[in-house]
Order: C-alpha cells, then sequence, then structure tokens
C-alpha cells in the first residue's frame, strides 16, 4: 500500500498488545472463554460480551453474510473494549484475510483445515514478509487509526500478534491432523463438533465414543505440540471434563442460542410451565 503518513502514533500506545496478550495466556495455559457472533454484529454487542467477562470473541463469517462496515464497526467497538476478535473465513482468501486483519482482528480460523498446505498458505496471507506476504496497510483499526512511529517495530510486533486458527471438522483433517497441529505458527486448533460428528457418522452426538476418541486423539496432539486446544462442549459439564484434560479454549453459545433460552425460559417462569 501507498505509503502517506498523516498521523503517527505518538501515543504511549500498542496497537499490536491487545493480540501478543491473548497469546501471552494462551502460552500460560489460561483457560480462554469466547463469546460467538453469529447474526447480530452490533458493536452493543461486543461491549456486553466483554462485560459478560468472555476473553475473546468469534465471528462465524463462513456461515453467515456480514457486510465491511458492521464488521468493522464490531471490531473497533470489541478493540475499544479490550476484547480480541477470532474470525472465521469462508474459504482460503488472501483478500478477506488482509481486510479483517486491517479491520482489527486478532485471529482468523480456517473452515475444514485439512492439510499444513493450507494452514502455511493462510500463515504466509498474516505474515509480513520474510514471514509472509501480507501487505503493509498501518492505517485502519489494526493500529487504531494512527501510523505507527517505527515501522520496523510495528512489523515485528504485528507478525507477534496474529493468532492463526485450525478448524478440524473433517475425517480427512482427522487423518492430517499431526501435520497440521504440526506446522510452524499454528497456535490454536478448534474442533467443530456438529460437523466433525456427521463426518464420524455421528451427527449431532458429540458424546459418541468414536467422535469422542478422535477429539481426545487431536487433544493429545496439541498437548505434544503445544498449541492451544478447543471445542464446543455438548454441556457445561462436559466442558468441566474437557478442562481437566487439558482443554484451554471454548466457541460457547452463539447470541441467537442465549437470546432463545433466555427468552423462552422467562416465559416458562411467567406461565407456570417450567
Amino acid at each position: 500500500m501507498a505509503k502517506t503518513k498523516v498521523i503517527q502514533n505518538t501515543r504511549r500506545h500498542d496497537p499490536t498488545a491487545l493480540g501478543r496478550n491473548f497469546k501471552r495466556r494462551l502460552r500460560a495455559g489460561d483457560l480462554l472463554l469466547g463469546g460467538s457472533v453469529s447474526e447480530y454484529l452490533r458493536p452493543s454487542l461486543a461491549k456486553i460480551y466483554a462485560q459478560a467477562g468472555y476473553d475473546f470473541i468469534y465471528v462465524d463469517k463462513e456461515h453467515m453474510f456480514f457486510d465491511g462496515a458492521e464488521m468493522t464497526d464490531f471490531i473497533l467497538a470489541a478493540r475499544d473494549n479490550r476484547i480480541p476478535v477470532i474470525s472465521k473465513i469462508g474459504e482460503l482468501n488472501r483478500a478477506e484475510a488482509a481486510r479483517l486483519l486491517e479491520a482489527g482482528a486478532v485471529g482468523i480460523q480456517l473452515p475444514r483445515s485439512e492439510s499444513r498446505a493450507q494452514l502455511e498458505e493462510l500463515i504466509s496471507y498474516m505474515k509480513f514478509p520474510p514471514k509472509g506476504t501480507r501487505a503493509g496497510a498501518p492505517c485502519y483499526g489494526n493500529v487504531d487509526y494512527a501510523w505507527p512511529a517505527d515501522d520496523r517495530k510495528w512489523l515485528r510486533l504485528a507478525d507477534e500478534s496474529v493468532v492463526v486458527v485450525v478448524h478440524i471438522e473433517t475425517a480427512l483433517g482427522y487423518e492430517n491432523a499431526a501435520q497440521i497441529i504440526s506446522t510452524p505458527g499454528v497456535d490454536m486448533v478448534y474442533v467443530g463438533p456438529y460437523d466433525f460428528s456427521i463426518s464420524m457418522g455421528e451427527p449431532g452426538n458429540y458424546d459418541h465414543p468414536r467422535v469422542r476418541k478422535a477429539l481426545l486423539d487431536i487433544l493429545k496432539l496439541c498437548l505434544k505440540h503445544g498449541v492451544a486446544f478447543g471445542t464446543s462442549a455438548s454441556s457445561p459439564e462436559r466442558g468441566r471434563e474437557w478442562i481437566a484434560r487439558g482443554c484451554q479454549f471454548f466457541e460457547l453459545a452463539t447470541e441467537q442460542a442465549l437470546i432463545i433460552n433466555g427468552a423462552a425460559g422467562l416465559v416458562r417462569e411467567y406461565s407456570g410451565k417450567g
């Protein structure tokens, strides 16, 4: 991108700190809970999730339609409330990955991760030369709209701040899990239990022995390679069991599910049908 500096970032503020602190927590083994967003991409929801105590926000851009403006506004609101955003993309796409990172997202999650080559390509999109091929654009939400005073330092810290998230949800991804998880630069591995259970021949049965064994195999590989493992448990009780085994993060219920469950629960309480 053409370098047209308007205002340099002279404040004592590091725009890469949000992502680097998140990665520091990953390395420390902290339990990280993510609030999911599937439809209502409003800045107020980012604030509500931050107030609720979530550690990050997961946005599903594979299945839902979000335009550039609402996505940018949501990520900016999340950043202002010091909560990192990880966004799933529809497929490997350089431009989409760049737009999300420039908007200020800290992580990209790749659905149907099935080979090391896919992850190496994604990492190339997310890292600046010489580690990758990402184009420089330090003038958007990624720097809080203030050009860095030290370009070389910012490039280095920006590389350190991005979070690469594997998303295993197919039998082929499971088959290639060892090569995928051991890919240099991978930070997190999420197993999407619904599609994974379908691929394993047990649709919707997250706790079926065949599905559970496969998840445990992936978890063991993550522990071996020092990569954070995460999933979406069938219940909080199951979630605590996964935590005891070494699961480090969860992508929790969507805002739709929270609204539906909360509304239905209130109706039951008032109608006496609870």
